[in-house]
């Protein structure tokens, strides 16, 4: 299958990648859940959620049942986002979810993204707000893009298992995500510095302190409220408990608490991660 061309190194990312295509392909769905308050005392208040590329709107259930336990309601969106471009995702998708807070008539409308969601986020505001737009937090964006992208952008299986979203990503300054320029509403960013086992090589192209998909400094977005970095991963940074507990005090106060001693990843994932250089 392979000729001597192809060294263990070359066999090895490609092994990588398709592990991550079985895992991840197909996963990208549209769909919605709105889940209503389960608190004694409720907000008034509702959050959206939007996950990452090539995730569902699964990965954001145990954040959607912490926000619920304190009084919020909540919209977990599923879009396709290994199918469409993210100008398509933010215009066709996302108002469904908007629409479905509405409904409720808050006095606010949050949003809570992973990765790729922030994109999209970022491109739907940049056209249409919602009226009594609230706060905004990003975990793990790639806001300046990602070297990821730049290497991997022309290997077929990249581009198979990601789509045209995940061509849009790269650093380049033409690039979707830096042609968006800054943000003007409130915005906290929650990134990691660890990686996955399965992001190892990714880890290796990204410059400096890095989650396995994005580094530290290209999560950073210029008007952000506040900036954070946990020892979370990239693939399972939106279920620790404390980005919970920080996220829930962004939304409530417009920034972190930076608490001085965060607690280990979380649990599940710690066995397989490892701090990034």
């Amino acid at each position: 299958m392979f000729s001597g061309k192809h060294t263990p190194a070359r066999i090895t990312r490609f092994f990588v990648l398709l592990l991550l295509a079985v895992l991840f392909f197909g996963c990208s769905k549209s769909g919605i859940v709105v889940q209503p308050p389960s608190a004694k005392v409720t907000k008034n208040e509702c959050v959206i959620l939007l996950h990452g590329l090539a995730r569902s709107l699964n990965s954001m259930s145990s954040l959607q049942n912490r926000l619920a336990l304190e009084g919020y309601d909540t919209v977990n969106l599923g879009y396709p986002s290994t199918e469409e471009t993210i100008e398509a995702i933010a215009s066709e998708h996302l108002p469904e979810a908007i629409a479905e807070c509405q409904k409720l008539n808050p006095e606010k409308i949050h949003f809570v993204t992973h990765s790729l969601g922030g994109i999209v986020l970022r491109q739907a505001l940049k056209n249409t707000r919602p009226d009594k737009l609230g706060r905004v937090v990003m975990y793990s964006p790639p806001n300046k893009g990602s070297a990821v992208t730049d290497r991997l952008k022309d290997w077929w299986i990249y581009s198979w298992l990601n789509g045209p979203a995940g061509q849009q990503l790269s650093t380049s300054p033409d690039s979707l995500p830096n042609r968006l320029g800054p943000v003007d509403y409130p915005v906290g960013i929650i990134t990691g510095d660890r990686y996955a086992f399965f992001d190892a090589w990714f880890s290796t192209i990204l410059p400096g302190k890095d989650d396995g998909k994005v580094s530290v400094e290209r999560a950073k977005l210029d008007g952000m409220s506040d900036f954070l970095v946990v020892h979370e991963s990239h693939p399972f940074i939106m279920n620790a408990e404390y980005v919970h507990e920080e996220t829930i005090y962004f939304l409530a106060h417009g920034f972190f608490m930076h608490q001085k001693t965060p607690p280990p990843p979380a649990s599940g994932a710690d066995w397989f991660s490892f701090t990034s250089h």
